[in-house]
């Protein structure tokens, strides 16, 4: 799928999402991109970057900063019901909400609809298309598993922002990493960032 819907939510591990949206336009998907006011406030918080308030200065701002294609970045502010991501009629398109909060995760398990980011998730959900749910919290109470067991039986796939070590990663950049690679399989987009499990394991003559 060449369109992909992009959200961010207010928890914690907003580089994940600043990361997957460059590899996205190195790969030459269009990416709509959706943010929670939350997330804003996340995202200044744990990186330097600040970003516009409104969705058409965002835009050009992203666009900048990924070195992206005019047109290849679209954002839409939280209450755009005019827009791709809120009806099924539109192209089909993947989505992916990194981080996605656990208020964000309540509310699409119940369907809740109140803006753009649950909207798109649901419309996800019954078009059946793919949708990555990739939460950050702990730990873990019952009602969130319930929720996330329930959006998995929906189809949904969760993916918590839990990197693995057996790459032997030194630095930050290459925990995110983990994560990006792990959503960008997922996606069927081609990722050199991450080898795939057992891809340079070398076995060696049993006596």
């Amino acid at each position: 799928m060449k369109r992909i819907t992009l959200a961010i939510t207010g928890a914690s591990g907003t580089q994940y999402a600043l990361r997957l949206l460059d590899c996205l336009i190195q790969e030459q998907r269009e990416v709509h991109f959706l943010i929670s006011k939350a997330a804003q406030l996340v995202l200044a918080t744990e990186t330097d970057l600040a970003l516009p308030g409104k969705p058409q200065a965002m835009q050009t701002f992203l666009t900048e900063y990924t070195g992206a294609q005019p047109g290849q970045i679209r954002v839409f502010g939280k209450e755009d019901w005019l827009a791709p991501p809120a009806s099924g009629s539109s192209t089909p398109a993947a989505m992916v909400v990194v981080p996605c909060s656990t208020g964000t995760l309540s509310a699409i398990a119940c369907g809740a609809c109140n803006n753009l980011i649950e909207r798109a998730a649901d419309v996800a959900l019954k078009e059946r298309r793919p949708l990555i749910l990739v939460p950050r919290e702990a730990p873990y109470s019952s009602i969130h598993l319930e929720n996330m067991l329930r959006l998995s039986n929906l189809g949904a796939i969760i993916l918590p922002a839990s990197p693995g070590f057996y790459h032997q990663p030194k630095t930050i950049d290459d925990l995110i990493d983990f994560i990006v690679a792990r959503i960008l399989n997922l996606l069927n987009i081609p990722q050199d960032i991450l080898p795939c499990w057992g891809e340079y394991h070398q076995t060696g003559d049993e006596d």
